[in-house]
């Protein structure tokens, strides 16, 4: 049941029922899921990796104006989105419906995330069942997915000079022999759970350990989804909170380590000749995208089941100062204890600072090995790296379903439609993952993370959303929705960011991006064949080309001149919560509604006639 409201003939239609839309038990609920699905694996395993390479306690400085000028203009657009339309990632466009392709490039880009995003979910748990073992199983090489070339101690005195290749530092093996060895944990990682192939066209066979890890964390995030947001809003306050109670044990026990302070110092130390560099302001740029969570239509989603007068504004600044502050935070726990495993090893701290799942499964679970007691911290580091990725797992497949569903509000399917939209789903996601666990897995799972939802596809869809608000529906109008629903109005720089700023942000971020393409490689060594990257850039323009082609179309379809199909496809189509909030007199405007006792199943809606 929808109404349009502005000064126009109308005309009486009939459509299926509406149906009052859920909202949260309370509003923490809705903090607490934003913070599950804002703050994930990146925060822990990218930002303090980037904050070292970019210039140590420098890089806040492009990193603190990128959040004033993109991250948090954009994460309260999205919210305030959802919270005044009352729908999710695609219906929200009802806002301007020539552009209702936003909304289905975000479901395009969130269900690719859902899909190999619960990959890490997967090792992780196999890490962490590993962990209950008296020896941890990557910190020794006799195993049998060991190699010849597997060497538990690299440190030794004699090889600290490069000139002694051939002296003998250990029985039976020179130094030039240490340095060509394998670390056990890079052999547990390759050869036990990914079982790596020679490259992506030999897929190889399935991994069955693997396999069972996979199906039991859809299971687990099936269970979180399936009731909507009464029981995800309850389950967050845990996978939310806990993850920083262990955060704290680890960073405690980090800064005890010995070497600690110069992992710590190395993270923080300024380096001012950085903010020269152009890489620099793009890692800052691209990383808050990522962190923020923007552009994937769970934060609108999250936002459509805020009471309409909640105060998003607020909202949107507390969630961020808590993304952030949680990134930087971070860093202190990780560089403490990579500070440390540097001192062990006897290297420099560069020779053991990786970012993403080399740091998760090979650098930390390295580091863990060599303290007192190491199943426990192995298994209090995976289980912390679980709660993290799980609620933004299960806000994301709640992202997706919800968008589903409102495309046919009325519909009167199952009395259990939610539960099966959700299984769908996840089955769906499910299939495509078993091609990521077979001994070409890794490669597939490459191809989704660095196309699919990469920093091009986020970009452009920040940009669009950004310029259809603030130049199609207009920014001072949306300035005065916002005012109706939060009591009072945002401060201006909202919307010259929306305007300006923000837009041109991501434009020059995304040009560079596009300008400095690099081919995808695995290490830095096997090259992705010719027709992998086509795959890969399929996956990109999958979401992308959703704004540009629904245009089209639409305008194509549409009757009368441009300027008449333009004016009729960017006239807003308000939902009946609009009819209280935004114009009491409608009601006298608009023909009598049928009688209670008329048919249940059918209302009418009233729309603009050209």
């Amino acid at each position: 049941m929808v109404y349009a409201l502005w000064d126009a003939p109308l005309v009486v239609r009939v459509v299926p029922a509406y149906q009052e839309r859920e909202t949260w038990t309370r509003q923490m609920d809705f903090i607490m899921s934003c913070v599950g699905f804002a703050v994930g694996l990146g925060n822990v395993w990218r930002f303090p990796y980037l904050c070292y390479k970019n210039g140590g306690g420098v890089f806040l400085i492009p990193y603190l104006l990128i959040v004033l000028v993109g991250g948090i203009p954009i994460f309260f657009l999205e919210i305030a989105l959802g919270q005044f339309m009352k729908a999710g990632s695609i219906n929200v466009w009802n806002i301007a419906p020539l552009f209702k392709g936003l909304g289905y490039a975000s479901m395009v880009i969130v269900f690719f995330c859902n899909t190999y995003y619960i990959m890490v979910l997967a090792w992780g748990f196999y890490y962490f069942i590993k962990s209950f073992n008296s020896v941890l199983p990557w910190s020794t090489c006799d195993n049998e997915w060991n190699t010849p070339s597997c060497i538990e101690f690299f440190r030794h005195p004699n090889c600290e000079n490069g000139s002694l290749a051939n002296a003998t530092a250990a029985p039976n093996l020179t130094c030039l022999q240490l340095a060509e060895g394998h670390s056990p944990i890079v052999e547990f990682w390759e050869n036990k759970v990914l079982g790596i192939s020679e490259g992506l066209d030999h897929p190889g066979r399935m991994n069955w350990e693997m396999l069972l890890c996979l199906v039991a964390v859809w299971i687990l995030v099936y269970f979180c989804v399936w009731k909507g947001v009464k029981s995800t809003g309850k389950i967050v306050y845990f996978t939310a909170t806990f993850p920083y109670v262990v955060l704290v044990i680890l960073f405690i026990r980090g800064v005890t380590l010995p070497g600690a302070y110069d992992g710590i110092m190395y993270y923080i130390k300024p380096d001012w000749s950085k903010l020269g560099e152009a890489q620099v302001w793009i890692d800052a740029g691209t990383q808050i995208f990522f962190s923020y969570a923007i552009g994937l239509g769970a934060l609108t989603a999250l936002g459509s089941y805020n009471r309409f007068n909640n105060d998003c504004y607020r909202d949107a600044f507390m969630l961020a100062l808590i993304n952030s502050g949680t990134s930087f935070f971070a860093g202190f726990v990780v560089f403490s204890i990579l500070g440390f495993m540097a001192a062990e090893q006897g290297v420099h701290i560069s020779q053991v600072a990786e970012s993403g799942p080399g740091l998760a499964f090979i650098a930390y679970p390295k580091a863990v090995s060599l303290m007192p007691v190491a199943p426990v911290w192995a298994a209090l580091f995976f289980f912390m790296l679980l709660l993290l990725g799980l609620d933004s797992q299960f806000v994301g497949v709640e992202g997706f379903v919800t968008g589903m569903l409102d495309l046919y509000p009325g519909r009167s399917y199952h009395r259990y439609k939610r539960e099966i939209a959700v299984a769908i789903c996840c089955f769906l996601c499910f299939i495509i993952d078993l091609s990521m666990i077979t001994q070409g897995g890794m490669y597939v799972f490459q191809l989704f993370d660095y196309y699919s939802a990469s920093g091009m596809t986020l970009l452009w869809q920040a940009f669009w959303e950004c310029i259809v608000v603030s130049w199609v529906y207009g920014a001072d109008r949306f300035m005065d929705d916002v005012a109706r629903m939060i009591g009072y109005r945002p401060f201006p720089w909202m919307k010259w960011c929306w305007s300006f700023i923000t837009p041109c942000v991501c434009m020059g971020i995304f040009l560079f991006h596009l300008v400095n393409y690099k081919p995808l490689t695995y290490n830095n060594v096997y090259v992705y064949p010719w027709w992998g990257e086509v795959i890969g850039w399929c996956l990109a323009l999958s979401s992308m080309l959703c704004i540009p082609v629904s245009v089209l179309y639409k305008l194509f379809r549409a009757k009368g001149s441009f300027k008449q199909r333009w004016a009729h496809l960017t006239t807003p189509v308000w939902g009946p919560h609009h009819m209280e909030y935004m114009a009491p007199d409608a009601h006298s405007r608009a023909p009598a509604l049928p009688p209670c006792n008329a048919d249940h199943n059918k209302v009418i809606i009233f729309e603009s006639v050209m």
